[in-house]
């Protein structure tokens, strides 16, 4: 028989195939990118003392990050790089 287990397994990730793209977009990457910046301000503020008003400024770099990644995806940045989707 060749419906094992490891088959049914295989047949269940081929079907889950198009997700592999899932953040592969200009958008994506672009909110990636700012967010990392601010959460490394954001450590080095905790490092620095802790320098609160530091912290507050790269917690607000952070939410930018993410609404800049939104609005690149409303305004079409957020397909994939390579075209395939």
């Amino acid at each position: 028989m060749d419906n094992t287990v490891a088959d049914q397994g295989a047949a269940r990730i081929e079907e889950e195939a198009p997700h592999d793209l899932h953040g592969n977009s200009p958008a994506a990457w672009t909110a990636v990118a700012i967010v990392l910046v601010a959460f490394t301000i954001g450590a080095i503020a905790m490092v620095l003392g802790p320098n609160w008003v530091l912290f507050w400024i790269s917690v607000g770099i952070a939410v930018l990050g993410a609404l800049a990644g939104k609005v690149l995806q409303l305004l079409g940045f957020g397909v994939p790089a390579d075209g395939d989707h």
